[in-house]
């Protein structure tokens, strides 16, 4: 099949919160990360191209425990997000050290990516469904008077960690499966009396997001026209990024160091432009993930289980 589907892993997160390379610790006897596990998925569902975006300090640790497994079975190449890779010769803003996000994340691997794919986190594992689904819509169209994109959804509810607040982009769904709109909530968790909510001022107050609402967990599906879509959206983040005034004391305001450009953002434009159409593949997998250290157990725990009823192979890449 001619531009047959890539998956592209964005695995260039610093890890903050759970303190460490997150996307290499070991989730398996075998020495198995979360990200095998969806790479096993993917390549069954289809996929046989990889392309990783990842920091370039952290490439021989990625090869070590990518090459030699997975690398075995799929096409795997590295882009690298870099903070110096910004439009028109700017500088990068005194003390920024945070990656400038995850739409900047798959602009890294534009000059990787010559057709349909999709996108995922390097730490989330999403369900063998979720990958099938993705790759049967990428294989079966292309653009048409609108672009052509994808996005699998989940319910709220499964997607949540018992260890804090999570960030996921909520979603609005038509009727017929179209993605109305995806807004970036930084901060949902549930709540002690059950409710899910989320937070914008800390904790002060919360708003309530109802059972079964569909969020994004970051797997997406484009066409190659998003890489024009990320290059042209970027370039205005980063205008209206470095424009912000110094703060009084002349400091560098906390926005510019911290600012992101979110992937769902640039997807969200596109909508309310009339530019694009996303459909919206509805998952009814449990997500698991690491977001904070103490969810580790309990991922651990799922894939054992999965094992154990025969979903997965006892060695994914023997």
């Amino acid at each position: 099949m001619a531009n047959k589907p890539v998956l592209l892993v964005m695995a260039a997160g610093m890890g903050s919160r759970y303190g460490g390379l997150k996307q290499i610790d070991p989730i398996s006897e075998q020495g198995e990360i979360i990200l095998d596990f969806s790479l096993y998925d993917a390549m069954l569902a289809g996929f046989e191209d990889v392309v990783f975006v990842i920091k370039r300090e952290n490439e021989e640790d990625f090869r070590r425990l990518i090459d030699d497994r997975a690398g075995k079975r799929m096409n795997v190449r590295y882009a690298f997000q870099e903070l110096t890779d910004i439009p028109g010769g700017r500088e990068v803003p005194e003390g920024r050290v945070k990656p400038w996000g995850t739409g900047h994340a798959v602009l890294s691997a534009r000059d990787l990516i010559d057709g349909p794919f999709a996108v995922i986190n390097a730490d989330d594992y999403y369900g063998s469904h979720a990958f099938q689904i993705m790759y049967d819509f990428l294989s079966s169209g292309c653009d048409g008077d609108k672009y052509r994109y994808a996005m699998v959804g989940y319910q709220v509810e499964k997607t949540l960690s018992e260890s804090g607040h999570v960030a996921r982009g909520v979603c609005t769904v038509s009727e017929d499966g179209k993605l109305l709109d995806v807004t970036e909530r930084t901060k949902i968790m549930r709540l002690a009396d059950g409710r899910i909510a989320y937070t914008e001022d800390d904790g002060a107050s919360w708003m309530g997001i109802p059972y079964g609402t569909m969020v994004s967990m970051n797997f997406w599906g484009f066409t190659k026209s998003m890489m024009d879509a990320l290059a042209e959206g970027f370039g205005r983040f980063i205008d209206e990024t470095l424009s912000i005034p110094a703060d009084p004391d002349g400091s560098v305001p906390e926005k510019v160091l911290k600012a992101e450009f979110y992937l769902p953002g640039v997807a969200d434009r596109l909508l309310k432009e009339g530019r694009a159409e996303v459909t919206v593949l509805r998952s009814p997998d449990q997500w698991y993930g690491v977001t904070y250290k103490d969810d580790k157990q309990g991922v651990v725990d799922a894939l054992r289980s999965m094992k154990d009823k025969g979903f997965y192979p006892e060695v994914l890449w023997p």
